[in-house]
């Protein structure tokens, strides 16, 4: 199925990229890559979570492309990204390791923003020395480290081991999506995006989502099972902001504070009342204005040092603080 076919029309439909091309990670595993924008603007690359696409960031495409270059990839089995045995941390990391190598020129560097499994590739691949060469900030959205299925809501039971158990199972079922009908965009809704979400932003999600192979489907639901990247978080040195949805039930909130509390330079995080895991499609204005932000402040010139700040940290180089942290770690927005 084509991204155009997998999609809603509206402001969710794929934008046409200024070009494509392939990027081949360390196993051999083929991706798709688009790129948008002009050539020589300030540099994002996109990375979508489990079971979605490229077409999952069409309305921070269609904002952004307009004065940047704008990155966006099929992770391995989605989209047009051939399915891969390998599943795992580290292909994640391998290939998005190979997306900035393809796409980037050497020493160029880009804001790197993850939703959902996309924030977890970008943990995977903290310490790689590919991905700190071109990384200058990161935005994660909806996402989180470890214990993904323990600290999941989508089973309205109190936590203990028959929830996780019974979520693992629904996660992780091998059962074919079917067709987007009421029921499924019902069940997606409920379990995905808050309960305010538009219809047309359900039926965007639900045609992307169900669009996802079955068998990458269930492949990748194994490895977030049991996914385990706390140590990534504490390697992710770059300036690093956080978005979530109060509602959101696969990544619930508290992940995201944990995220907080570990990140080595945190700027912040944006809690967004009643809306769900889907935040770049629930709230895509206020996505898209925090890549921008991180974008005009590191991603312009490519390198802290031109812009007076440090390299390593990301911190003035006169003073020693980073003036665009936020003061309170806990930051609270509507949507």
């Amino acid at each position: 199925m084509s991204r155009l076919t997998a999609a809603a029309l509206g402001p969710y439909a794929p934008p046409v990229p200024a070009r494509e091309l392939t990027a081949v990670s360390a196993d051999g595993a083929r991706l798709h890559v688009e790129v948008h924008g002009p050539e020589g603007a300030p540099a994002v690359v996109l990375a979508h979570g489990w079971t979605c696409s490229t077409a999952f960031w069409a309305a921070q495409i269609r904002e952004l492309a307009a004065d940047h270059r704008v990155i966006a990839y099929d992770q391995r089995g989605h989209g047009r990204s051939p399915a891969s045995r390998a599943c795992s941390p580290e292909a994640l990391a391998d290939d998005l390791e190979a997306v900035l190598g393809a796409a980037l020129a050497p020493g160029e560097k880009a804001v790197v923003a993850g939703h959902s499994m996309g924030g977890m590739t970008v943990l995977a691949a903290a310490a790689r020395p590919v991905f700190r060469a071109h990384t200058a900030a990161v935005l994660l959205c909806s996402t989180g480290a470890s214990r993904l299925v323990a600290e999941s809501t989508v089973l309205p039971l109190r936590p203990g081991r028959l929830r996780t158990w019974l979520t693992g199972r629904v996660l992780g079922s091998r059962a074919p999506l079917g067709p987007v009908t009421p029921v499924a965009r019902a069940i997606l809704k409920y379990a995905t995006m808050g309960p305010g979400s538009a219809p047309h932003m359900v039926e965007a999600c639900a045609r992307i989502v169900h669009a996802c192979p079955r068998r990458a489907r269930h492949a990748w639901s194994r490895v977030l099972d049991l996914l385990d990247l706390d140590d990534g978080v504490r390697e992710l040195t770059v300036p690093t902001a956080v978005v979530v949805g109060t509602a959101d039930r696969l990544t619930p909130p508290v992940h995201t504070r944990s995220l907080a509390a570990a990140l080595p330079h945190c700027l912040g995080v944006t809690e967004l009342p009643g809306l769900g895991h889907m935040t770049p499609v629930e709230a895509p204005e206020l996505v898209t204005g925090r890549i921008r932000e991180l974008a005009g402040t590191y991603a312009q010139t490519g390198t802290y040092a031109q812009t007076g700040t440090d390299a390593q940290t990301g911190t003035d180089a006169q003073t020693g603080t980073d003036p665009h942290s936020e003061t309170d770690s806990q930051v609270k927005e509507g949507a």
